[in-house]
């Protein structure tokens, strides 16, 4: 049997190899008409858009399914903070750099990954829905986000976070 994320693989290497016979041709513009559209790159946005779609309908049943009051923020992550931090102080900085504890869990509870590092805010070295929402935290906080993959670790995932892969991310700012 194979995963999802394997047949989802392979139905976009089937839609981009095609039957093997002569390569798609420059859509046909007669005088007067409008170009027509290359219908291989919209099946492509068209099937992104349905397993976004999809990865969105995942994620929200598995927040609604929580006790924990949880709120949609920027980058379609639903956050749960479960301590605010030290909010005396600015909330963290863009370009500035901050001690994270992060761990990574399926949206079962598998954990997949567990990192403590330091990491700049703005400069892509965390998941996109991460990074973006890290601008509202304060040092000393603690939160827990449920992330669809495409603004977790994407469709190429990690080492240990597979592709198309929708996320629990558990985040601690250290002091």
């Amino acid at each position: 049997m194979i995963s999802k994320q394997t047949g989802i693989l392979l139905l976009a290497l089937a839609l981009l190899c095609g039957c093997g016979g002569k390569g798609p041709q420059r859509p046909s513009q007669r005088k007067g008409e409008k170009p027509r559209e290359d219908t291989t790159q919209l099946a492509l946005m068209e099937m992104t858009l349905r397993m976004a779609e999809a990865a969105d309908q995942a994620v929200g049943q598995a927040v609604q399914a929580q006790e924990e009051p949880f709120a949609l923020y920027e980058a379609h992550a639903w956050i749960h903070i479960s301590d605010p931090g030290r909010t005396d102080e600015p909330a963290l900085q863009p370009g500035k750099s901050y001690p994270v504890h992060m761990r990574v869990y399926t949206l079962e509870g598998k954990l997949l990954e567990d990192n403590q590092g330091t990491y700049t805010i703005g400069k892509n070295q965390l998941p996109h829905a991460v990074d973006r929402n890290l601008r509202e935290m304060h040092p000393g906080a603690k939160m827990r986000m449920y992330a669809p993959w495409y603004t977790a670790f994407g469709q190429q995932g990690t080492e240990h976070v597979p592709p198309f892969e929708n996320v629990i991310i558990d985040l601690e700012i250290q002091e």
